[in-house]
């Protein structure tokens, strides 16, 4: 099965020169825990409610005055739409990520899929638990 068979269509981003409040605002709107961060059209990372956490609360930082981009995770994990499955579940493992981001072959992006995408689209539970368990190995 393809990555396109399966992931979340139509993911918005934001603009590195937001707020953090801002970009709380938007993902609670849209009820995710990750946002695409990019600037004319080309991504530049992502900012996850993990990154607002560690990075900007737990840190005393305002959420009314500090920007995307400056805890924004710059590190961009991506796959291809019409790669199979079971290289995304890879990627995660390998990556220790819950999500990733979605690329066609023009390099846009399209959508990202998820541990949960995994789970519930495919009827390979195992790998979806597997994903699951070596994402979440040695993590602190």
């Amino acid at each position: 099965m393809q990555i396109k068979e399966v992931m979340t269509r139509g993911i918005e981003a934001i603009q590195p020169d937001a707020t953090i409040q801002e970009a709380a605002e938007k993902m609670r709107v849209l009820d995710v825990g990750i946002i695409p961060v990019c600037e004319n059209d080309r991504l530049l990372g992502t900012l996850t409610d993990r990154d607002i956490t560690v990075r900007a609360t737990a840190a005393g930082h305002s959420p009314m005055e500090i920007k995307v981009r400056d805890i924004m995770t710059p590190e961009i994990v991506c796959c291809f739409e019409d790669r199979d499955v079971e290289e995304a579940a890879k990627i995660m493992k390998e990556c220790q990520i819950r999500r990733l981001l979605v690329l066609n072959r023009k390099k846009e992006m399209v959508g990202i899929i998820s541990i949960g995408d995994l789970a519930l689209s495919t009827s390979d539970q195992k790998l979806a638990g597997q994903t699951l368990e070596q994402v979440s190995a040695n993590r602190t």
